[in-house]
């Protein structure tokens, strides 16, 4: 294919030899309101857009975008709104960041057309097509972050992530499935790429001696839906045996060749996943998958889902650090559980025809949350986890769920309003704002709901079996091959739980999602045979536990959480405070500094010897604040102890949750 040349589009707009440019057509009349989406049956696009990225200058973190944009007789002489993706699938809210798009410029062959911003909606460019038009010519650059601590990283000098939502701009009307892309991309010299996308042989694609990677004519649909990855040091692991259909893959990069190599028994147990999600859901609902896994320190954590991939950025020690790798251990199951729950079965009122339509988020506790319960059970099932490290993962969160101090005023279907909110918002009190607690929150649910099909149908029945049939159908493919997802109402779930196991579930999840109370949600728990309790000394899974890459997440702070009621890093910095704790009625709050615990200087051991030393009543917790430009003392006069959770086995019980942790 020959390629869209970026500098030939700058230098036809500059070149001498074309004499006096002509005048510049009048600006675009605005109309009064965005077009809005048309049916995919009812309104196509012409044509297919060919798009190229330049994804070679790493020093300054740009993507350079052209694009060819073809037009239909019925548009030429009109006006045409162009949109940048606002609504971000997976995100669940307008996460868009239009602010980075830079330097556009709009070409009908060697005239540059003016184009106007809607003035209520950002993402909506406007301009007119001149008579006789038949492709717009476009040009800009996606302005990746630079600097950590901002946004997420997703350029360094080692590796990158291309959201192709990013570096599109697409008309108006259609709805994304109708509207057809041809992608091209340009790697540094020596990269390769990881994605879904394949090359027009139906092959994973490589990059040829001059970077270039070209591949298939894909819909918008399925090319914002199947994301890149690309790096210096990457492998490909076959995940399923050679000729198995529909297979998937693990795709890792590496900020040094040595952290891509694993042991036997890692590979096996990532493996095994695969294995054991086929063995709960019946089926696989994709044509291929696979797993992008960026192992950094640079590159910016991530993880979210796609139908036939999953963007996943994990610790560069993954795999040489394995026993501390616990809780990332769970991400690749939750993304992949996706590729059923959420991407192939999708709540009806997520679904929308593109990325400029709000979504409506009602059902993010079944989207997400059982999707939080499988992902942690599969990572139990396939060797990911230990039953321990699996038992100390639930403790932890029923524990934060039982700290919720929120849920007196907010219930839990309000926090699925959380992504509609946006970026920008802040929860320095997320414990009492409450924040996207159907993940957890919802984990806990369905170990309720999961406890109580195996107690009522004697263990003859289980949430595997609703696995099978509710996510278990049969896939269509679109004419283009691409799977079409299947969509899915409160009441229809209702239905299907019934039909397994009957029983009130509409009353069970209206009863559980609306209440507002002091009560946390850990019936599922006790169902299960097991009860939370407090040690004073903390689980492995929990001394162990590490933030996603970056360096904002290396360090995991002092956590006082059930106790105080602060979480503080080793530089004193008070990163949590809980509503209403000791701490907080002592005057502290997150973004202030503990410099000495008892008149000497804080340090973790300091105030972990003083809450010890304080049971008897007799030694009062002193402590010196600095709260920007001033000094306070605080008095705690905790007398609990360290407390940290535990599970504890309930004698004479059931023992639910060694059946469900079981590999099939």
């Amino acid at each position: 294919m020959t390629g869209l040349c970026l500098g030939a589009i700058s230098a036809l707009m500059t070149s001498p030899a074309m004499g006096a440019p002509p005048p510049p057509p009048p600006p675009p009349s605005l109309p009064a309101t965005v077009l809005a989406p048309a049916a995919p049956d009812v309104q196509t696009w012409p044509g297919t857009i060919a798009l190229e990225v330049d994804a070679t200058d790493l020093a300054h973190r740009l993507l350079k975008v052209s694009q060819r944009l073809p037009i239909a007789p019925a548009a030429q002489g009109g006006p045409l709104t162009l949109y940048y993706a606002r609504f971000l699938p997976g995100a669940h809210g307008p996460y868009g960041d239009v602010a980075r798009l830079a330097g556009l410029t709009v070409l009908a062959g060697d005239r540059r057309l003016p184009w106007q911003r809607d003035v209520t909606d950002p993402f909506a460019f406007h301009l007119n097509v001149p008579a006789g038009v038949s492709e717009l010519q476009l040009a800009f650059q996606y302005t990746a972050p630079v600097k950590h601590g901002g946004d997420r990283i997703s350029i360094t000098r080692e590796m990158l992530g291309v959201e192709w939502e990013t570096v599109l701009l697409y008309p108006a009307g259609p709805a994304a499935a109708a509207i057809r892309v041809k992608p091209r991309l340009r790697l540094p010299v020596g990269w390769q790429p990881a994605t879904a996308l394949r090359s027009p042989a139906g092959q994973p694609a490589r990059a040829g001696e001059d970077g270039w990677v070209d591949y298939a004519e894909v819909g918008l649909e399925t090319l914002v839906d199947s994301p890149l990855f690309a790096g210096r040091y990457t492998k490909r692991i076959e995940l399923d045996p050679p000729g198995t259909p529909h297979a998937v893959a693990l795709n890792l990069l590496a900020d040094e060749p040595g952290q891509l190599v694993a042991t036997a028994a890692q590979l096996a147990a990532h493996k095994a996943l695969v294995q054991q999600a086929d063995k709960l859901f019946g089926h696989r609902p994709y044509r291929q998958y696979d797993f992008l896994l960026a192992l950094s320190d640079e590159f910016g954590g991530i993880g979210l889902e796609h139908h036939e991939s999953s963007e996943n950025g994990l610790e560069a020690d993954y795999f040489s650090d394995w026993d501390k790798a616990i809780r990332g251990r769970e991400l690749l199951p939750h993304e992949y559980v996706h590729a059923w729950n959420g991407k192939f079965r999708r709540p009806a009122d997520l679904w929308t025809p593109h990325y400029n339509t709000p979504m409506r988020n009602s059902l993010l506790w079944v989207y997400e949350g059982l999707t939080q319960y499988w992902g942690h059970v599969l990572a139990a099932r396939s060797g990911l986890s230990t039953p321990e490290q699996a038992r100390d993962r639930l403790a932890a969160v029923a524990a934060d769920a039982q700290a919720r101090s929120g849920r007196v005023w907010r219930s839990l279907q309000d926090t699925t309003n959380e992504a509609t909110l946006g970026p920008g918002h802040t929860a320095e009190w997320e414990d009492w704002q409450r924040s996207s607690d159907y993940y957890d929150e919802g984990l806990l649910l369905w170990l309720d709901a999961d406890t109580l099909i195996r107690e009522k149908s004697g263990g003859k029945k289980s949430l595997d079996d609703f696995a099978r049939s509710f996510f278990g159908r049969t896939p269509q493919q679109r004419a283009d091959g691409s799977i079409q997802p299947l969509t899915y109402t409160f009441d229809e779930l209702v239905t299907a739980l019934n039909a397994l196991q009957p029983h009130d579930w509409a009353g069970f999840w209206r009863e559980r999602l609306n209440r507002t109370g002091t009560v946390a949600p850990l019936d599922g728990v006790s169902h299960a045979g097991w009860q939370l309790r407090w040690r004073t000394e903390e689980s492995r899974f929990s001394a162990q536990e590490r933030g996603w890459s970056g360096p904002e997440g290396d360090e995991r702070p002092q956590d006082m959480a059930y106790s105080l009621g602060l979480r503080v890093t080793s530089d004193g910095k008070l990163d949590q405070v809980y509503w209403d704790s000791p701490a907080f009625q002592a005057g502290l709050a997150a973004g202030m500094q503990v410099l000495a615990v008892n008149e000497r200087s804080y340090r973790p051991e300091r105030l972990t010897a003083a809450v010890t030393a304080n049971i008897d009543g007799k030694a009062p917790i002193q402590l010196l604040v600095k709260d920007g430009d001033h000094f306070f003392s605080a008095r705690i006069d905790w007398r609990g102890g360290l407390r940290y959770p535990a599970l504890e086995r309930v004698s004479a019980t059931p023992d639910r949750l060694d059946a469900i942790y079981k590999a099939k």
